[in-house]
């Protein structure tokens, strides 16, 4: 088995007193949205994350509706301490959908349902998954912030908000981190939140560093998809688009072959170069991944490495949206 990575790597959690590996591991994939998982080889990439040193381990009630909650929770017995434990809570179940939920009292039972399912009595990060537009921030937020007073939580972090969303939460209450979809295809956080994330002491997470696999360089066509996989109806991956999508992430491929790296290396090697204070979140769902997504602390970028790939991979080129025209419209109203 590989090393373990080395405190002197570890990056601070906001301005609270948790230090954690610059990779954190991401738990949607294995209960929600790619097909079919095995839970066994799930719950062993989530011990083999602690036993490398990867202690920030993310989820959400959304995932799997509670499923993943309960994964997680089969997979920390015995070693709870080990982690620093996060879940999510804003998608609030209706018929076969779902809608965006922050009132406070829900907050507060999003909260129990999700402790109850992780079988434990607090967690570590409780985010808010979507802003609710209906809802001030401010509301939402002092009601984690009570939370946070009355023992359940202990820090609170935001998801995909405005630079002036998360002012306004943080002058509530302090945030500890923002998780923020971001990768080379997707960079609408560098126009200002992250510099309102540095501004503030908050840690910016970024999710989906692979391009939901795209940046992997392993899907070339829609048939490396599986039937039910969500990702067969976001824009990006459309029969139209994703030929074009495929032909610039092979513009990286030269760059990986000179650094000896995948493109997944090179990949999340970009994002822990460019914001030397993120912690990306990779999901993963195999051994085999989680062992390839921790290489990428062992690649080193120069400046001058990082402004080519970075001019070589503009997200202007990028075809179509990150999600469906539904959802896109339910983020757009959440930001602000």
């Amino acid at each position: 088995m590989s090393s373990i990575i080395p405190p002197t790597r570890t990056r601070r959690l906001g301005r609270t007193d948790i230090t954690v590996a610059p990779i954190a591991l991401g738990c949607y994939s294995m209960s929600h949205a790619y097909g079919h998982r095995s839970e066994d080889e799930s719950i062993a990439v989530i011990a083999r994350a602690l036993d490398r040193g990867v202690r920030f381990i993310d989820t959400a009630d959304y995932y799997g509706w509670g499923h993943n909650e309960e994964l997680l929770a089969r997979a920390l017995r015995g070693r709870r301490g080990d982690a620093v434990l996060s879940t999510k809570f804003g998608y609030r179940r209706q018929g076969d959908g779902y809608v965006v939920c922050g009132d406070p009292a829900y907050v507060r039972q999003a909260c129990e349902a999700s402790l109850q399912r992780l079988k434990t009595d607090c967690v570590d990060m409780l985010f808010l998954h979507r802003k609710d537009p209906d809802v001030p921030i401010e509301e939402t937020v002092g009601a984690m912030a009570d939370l946070v007073a009355g023992g359940k939580v202990r820090y609170i972090g935001l998801c995909e908000v405005s630079a002036q969303t998360l002012r306004k939460a943080n002058e509530v209450h302090p945030v500890a981190a923002l998780q923020a979809e971001y990768s080379l295809w997707t960079r609408e956080v560098e126009d200002e939140v992250a510099d309102a994330c540095r501004e503030l002491g908050v840690t910016l997470m970024p999710f989906s560093p692979l391009g939901r696999g795209m940046l992997t360089g392993r899907i070339r066509s829609l048939d490396d998809l599986e039937p039910n996989d969500v990702r067969r109806r976001q824009p990006r991956f459309s029969a139209e688009n994703l030929a074009w999508n495929v032909s610039l992430i092979d513009r990286l491929a030269d760059t990986a072959r000179e650094l000896g790296c995948s493109l997944a290396q090179l990949a999340l090697a970009w994002i822990l170069h460019v914001n030397r204070g993120a912690i990306p979140i990779c999901g993963c769902d195999t051994l085999a991944f989680l062992d390839e997504n921790l290489g990428a602390l062992d690649v080193v970028l120069d400046d001058a490495r990082l402004r080519e790939i970075t001019t070589l991979f503009s997200p202007d080129q990028v075809a179509g949206d990150r999600y469906d025209a539904r959802v896109m419209a339910i983020l757009r109203r959440s930001r602000d």
